[in-house]
């Protein structure tokens, strides 16, 4: 049986961070995670191909009842949301909505920083995509953003290596250039980049905040269907949590407890 539903889509388990910011916050709804396990990462993917696989994403959310989905993951956010919501939608699900991670993070990020030097992490696609760049310029113009891609960071959470003191290394390698532009405020723009935060943290110092989707993106979610009360009418209330996968792997089993808070059970999907 379908539930209408909450979807939350990432292209592993990061997003499932993401989703339990949003469970804590609003638990009384009903969720469908999606990763794309299979085709993940998409970091290094071209901007057609993650186009392809985040309308594939919405398909297969929106036929399980979806009424509303997430991108959770910040390379389809910044690589295909726009693509998504100006083309897609209209012609094939007019009344269905689909939000990103990138505009929460942005608008915070403008509230914390006093210097307006803002750092941002993320894949290669989110950095070269520039979106992140694009949203501050809406926002406020006067920030100044210094981006850095990061394409070790998700290999290293995904292989479980987080606790290797090569990591830290790495960390501060790529965290250098920003702490030399004298940022006061960085941006995890990588939902896998959660559990590197505490070390992440160490590596910029107590003088820098740090801006975590996973906790900006529930309370805007919140705000937003107190706007839209037309799409939270239809969000089933039935507190039920789907997990499906394109590939289950053992890591995604264990990784994808660890991001979530709890054990999880998943169920493989094709797209």
């Amino acid at each position: 049986m379908k539930f209408k539903s909450i979807g939350v889509f990432d292209s592993g388990f990061g997003g499932l961070d993401i989703l339990k910011g949003i469970v804590k916050k609003l638990p009384e709804y009903n969720y469908i995670y999606l990763g794309d396990t299979a085709r993940a990462p998409y970091g290094n993917r071209s901007q057609e191909k993650i186009f392809e696989f985040s309308k594939q994403a919405v398909d297969f959310l929106f036929a399980e009842g979806c009424e509303l989905v997430i991108f959770a993951c910040n390379t389809a956010s910044s690589d295909a949301l726009r693509r998504i919501q100006q083309e897609y939608l209209p012609k094939k699900y007019p009344n269905k909505r689909v939000l990103g991670v990138l505009i929460p993070a942005v608008e915070e990020s403008v509230t914390k920083t006093k210097n307006s030097k803002v750092g941002v992490v993320a894949t290669v696609a989110t950095v070269k995509s520039e979106a992140f760049i694009d949203e501050f310029k809406k926002v406020n113009p006067k920030v100044k953003v210094f981006q850095k891609a990061c394409p070790l960071l998700v290999p290293i959470v995904e292989s479980g290596e987080i606790k290797n003191p090569a990591t830290d290394i790495i960390i501060k390698n790529y965290l250098k250039p920003l702490i030399d532009k004298k940022i006061d405020t960085l941006v995890l723009g990588c939902t896998h980049y959660g559990l590197l935060e505490n070390k992440i943290k160490k590596a910029v110092g107590p003088s820098v905040s740090i801006v975590s989707e996973a906790r900006v993106v529930p309370d805007k979610l919140s705000q937003y269907l107190k706007r839209h009360s037309e799409i939270e009418r239809k969000l089933g209330k039935n507190k039920k949590i789907r997990f499906c996968s394109t590939d289950i792997t053992d890591s995604f089993q264990k990784l994808g407890s660890l991001f979530f808070g709890k054990n999880i059970k998943t169920e493989q999907v094709s797209l």
